[in-house]
């Protein structure tokens, strides 16, 4: 389970954010991993049980790098203030639509969808919305799903996309350039016990999402 001494380390991380104060911390910065990769570990090997094309899947594979890629960002700052994993077939870089774990202080959360496509990926996106709607619908309006992932995420058109009518009956959809969905977990929520089980039935339902994404844009 997470434990208390990683979300403090996140906290002092986040009001510390400088490499002298990592370099000085770098303890707190192994035994928070340490604890969030082991977690990570024991969710990937129940995840394999419903996602059997993971089964070579390791977890070093799926665990993200701290450091910021501080290039092209006008923020500076060198560490992220959270830890995160992507759970995909052969980890964080399988190039499909994938489980995001992400852990930060009172901001824990598990997501999937469809993020920043390119333009034909979206492109496609709309195309089956609009060839056939109900297949995206009764996934995501199933009541299971509306219980745990009520809210639609994603950056959406004012007006119809290029090629549909405004009167589409599917237009609230198709306005949509990002559809993900995220559950949010306080810390004590996280701390929990039970918290792995949890997570993992999260996951289960969004897999008929992302399983739907993962054959309309990739085949598979």
């Amino acid at each position: 389970m997470i434990a208390e001494p990683t979300f403090a380390f996140l906290r002092k991380l986040a009001a510390n954010n400088t490499r002298e104060w990592f370099t000085e911390n770098r303890a707190l910065y192994d035994a928070a991993r340490e604890n969030f990769v082991e977690f990570c570990d024991g969710v990937l090997q129940e995840v394999k049980v419903f996602e059997p094309g993971f089964y070579d899947t390791q977890i070093k594979d799926c665990i993200f790098r701290i450091n910021r890629d501080v290039r092209f960002s006008k923020d500076k700052s060198p560490y992220k203030t959270y830890l995160s994993a992507a759970f995909g077939q052969g980890g964080r870089n399988s190039g499909k639509v994938d489980y995001y774990f992400h852990l930060q202080n009172e901001e824990s959360f598990i997501g999937g969808g469809l993020w920043q496509p390119g333009a034909g990926q979206l492109a496609k996106f709309r195309q089956e919305i609009d060839y056939a709607p109900e297949t995206l619908k009764d996934i995501i309006h199933s009541d299971d799903f509306q219980k745990h992932f009520p809210l639609i995420y994603g950056e959406k058109l004012k007006r119809a996309p290029k090629g549909y009518a405004e009167d589409h009956p599917d237009i609230e959809l198709l306005r949509y350039k990002e559809m993900f969905f995220w559950k949010k977990f306080s810390n004590e929520e996280v701390k929990a016990p039970g918290f792995k089980a949890e997570l993992l039935q999260h996951m289960k339902i969004l897999k008929p999402y992302l399983d739907y994404l993962n054959e309309l844009l990739y085949g598979e």
